[in-house]
């Protein structure tokens, strides 16, 4: 039967005690990670969030203390008084292991059984099963540091907002469902029956509203839900540090975003960023790197060779040019011992994986390079192309032909994945801020143009005569912040004049029907005297991921979903009982086939 821990009060955590605690009487508490009986002597490693020490009973040790620690086995729950020795054999691998514990009482909390795998830091054990058993995977410390992490992060936000004059202010987590980009999770209304609540995306309206309503600093580290397909660095529901002010441009915006960083890394990884962050435009990025958040550790930049082989007899790159596309390349330096024939197939593959129709190449470990098209070459073509690109022998060239909107993305990834093949990827932070994006992107299945952005972003001033007669050249006051090839922040300038957020509205074909159902009360608002303000929101998750070195959000996320939304622990999402749907007018309707 398990103890109780009346009369004990924990004075130290484990992993705390050095040296110079040495004839200090302690009280801890933890769980057993090992225990070693060698007979005479027993030792255990008791474990808490803050690391392991070791516990010793000997021939010294009360009789009935000593039977108590030749039961105990691994995850039981110890509390433990004693004095801290200096150990004889000392472990130079842990903080605590100059010193020991000898136990003069002990109590066995709680007993447990044998756990489905062993809680280790490198552990082996498959992640579902780990996920399955999510609370044991907790304990382990790489899991525990990281949650840590996250927690240390939100504190310093918190601190540096409150600093700079921000108020914490929530809102509310059931909202009127609007469009944002993604699908809505929808809570249906018991009251109203046939009505729903949505999760919300983003505080994006009410935050806006609290610009209108005199709170010129809003900040709030806000739970945000998106219904949409999952990969590594995404989950349903995430937490946002959101921020919004008034009278502030965009340079004012980025420089309180880059002070938070520069304190954030100081403060949480020791480490000084160099500030301001580069700038880049979306177009540069994309021209360049293939992506809107571009990892810039390395080079490796893609080139544009449309012009050196826009007469070629190559039919791949002269239809491309024809159809209004580009040949591009990128240029793997000293890649052609990593990167055989039979590892650029591999390549081939992948790209037609990601839309590409093919590959070309020219790989030069010889005197004469190799190349996949040199039969369509003129003479000295080859050589030219290789010239002007930069490609020396050692070198491969890897080429994609298509419109733009293939090439670009296409060999944007293929970087990455070359770069990282070729372990070429400094370990180093990168931020880059991303501006002047597009306002609206061309849609070609439904030959319409769309907004890449929420519909209250505001267009560059200078391009407002565009909106009704080329879209394609509103630029948005908009502006997204990139770390390492990862985007961790979006925000823009928002529109707060009530004739041009009618126009944008109008833009994206939206009646004034939709306009009054959907954001009418926030039109209203702007009727009211609307200061001019922006903002954006930094992703916690994705800067706790990054800062850790983790390569999933689920290693930063207490209790994560799985790819398909579900979590494996608590077995959610669940059937809920006929008369709970009831009660909200519902009823499930089977969608397999009779």
């Amino acid at each position: 039967m398990a103890e109780f821990m009346t009369g004990l009060k924990r004075t130290h955590m484990c992993g705390d005690l050095r040296i110079t605690d040495v004839d200090r009487e302690v009280t801890i508490f933890g769980w057993v990670q090992r225990q070693r009986d060698l007979g005479q002597l027993i030792f255990i490693d008791l474990r808490d969030r803050t690391g392991i020490v070791q516990l010793a009973f000997s021939d010294t040790t009360d009789k009935e203390i000593f039977e108590k620690a030749s039961s105990c086995r691994s995850e039981f729950v110890l509390g433990v008084k004693g004095k801290v020795a200096e150990r004889s054999a000392k472990n130079k691998d842990i903080p605590t292991g100059d010193i020991e514990i000898q136990v003069t009482e002990l109590r066995i909390l709680s007993k447990a059984q044998t756990p489905p795998f062993e809680i280790v830091d490198d552990t082996k054990t498959g992640e579902e099963l780990r996920l399955k058993h999510r609370y044991l995977d907790l304990r382990r410390r790489p899991l525990q540091e990281n949650i840590i992490m996250r927690s240390k992060i939100a504190k310093v936000a918190r601190d540096y907002f409150y600093e700079n004059n921000f108020i914490e202010i929530e809102t509310p987590m059931m909202i009127k469902s609007t469009p944002e980009g993604a699908r809505d999770y929808l809570v249906p209304s018991r009251i109203h029956q046939g009505k729903f609540y949505a999760l919300p995306q983003s505080p994006q309206i009410y935050k806006q509203l609290l610009m209108l309503s005199g709170f010129d600093r809003y900040i709030q580290l806000a739970r945000c839900f998106r219904d949409e397909d999952l990969r590594a660095d995404r989950q349903p529901e995430f937490t946002q540090i959101d921020m919004e002010l008034s009278f502030a441009d965009m340079d004012e915006i980025m420089e309180i975003n880059e002070g938070l960083f520069k304190r954030l890394f100081k403060e949480v990884l020791g480490k000084d960023l160099a500030t301001p962050f580069e700038k880049m435009t979306y177009n540069d990025a994309m021209e360049n790197y293939g992506s809107d958040k571009p990892d810039v550790r390395f080079g490796m930049k893609i080139q544009n060779i449309s012009h050196l082989v826009k007469d070629s007899d190559f039919g791949v790159f002269s239809s491309a040019i024809e159809n209004g596309g580009s040949v591009r390349c990128i240029v793997a330096k000293n890649a052609a011992s990593t990167y055989t024939r039979k590892e650029i197939d591999k390549l081939t593959e992948y790209v037609r994986g990601i839309g590409a129709k093919g590959l070309a190449f020219v790989r030069w470990v010889d005197d004469e390079p190799a190349c996949s098209f040199k039969k369509f070459m003129k003479e000295g073509e080859l050589e030219n192309i290789l010239s002007e690109i930069g490609a020396e022998k050692g070198d491969v060239v890897l080429i994609v032909a298509d419109k733009n909107s293939v090439t670009l993305p296409v060999l944007g990834a293929l970087r990455l994945v070359v770069a990282k093949r070729l372990d070429i990827i400094p370990n180093e932070f990168k931020f880059v801020w991303i501006v002047d994006f597009p306002f609206f992107e061309y849609d070609e299945e439904s030959g319409q143009w769309v907004a890449m952005h929420h519909p209250f972003t505001m267009p560059r001033e200078d391009c407002l005569q565009y909106l009704d007669t080329d879209p394609g050249k509103v630029i948005a006051k908009a502006y997204d912040l990139t770390l390492n090839g990862t985007e961790l922040s979006s925000g823009s300038i928002r529109i707060t004049d009530y004739e041009l957020q009618q126009k944008m509205f109008k833009a994206l074909k939206m009646t004034d029907e939709e306009i009054e159902a959907k954001f009418g009360f926030l039109v209203e608002a702007y009727k009211y005297g609307a200061p001019p303000h922006g903002g954006m929101g930094i992703g916690l998750d994705r800067v706790t991921m990054l800062l850790c070195g983790a390569e999933s959000l689920r290693d930063v996320t207490a209790f994560p979903k799985v790819q398909n939304a579900s979590e494996l622990m608590s077995q959610c999402p669940s059937e809920v009982d006929t008369e709970s749907l009831e009660v909200l007018g519902l009823e499930i309707k089977s969608t397999t086939e009779e």
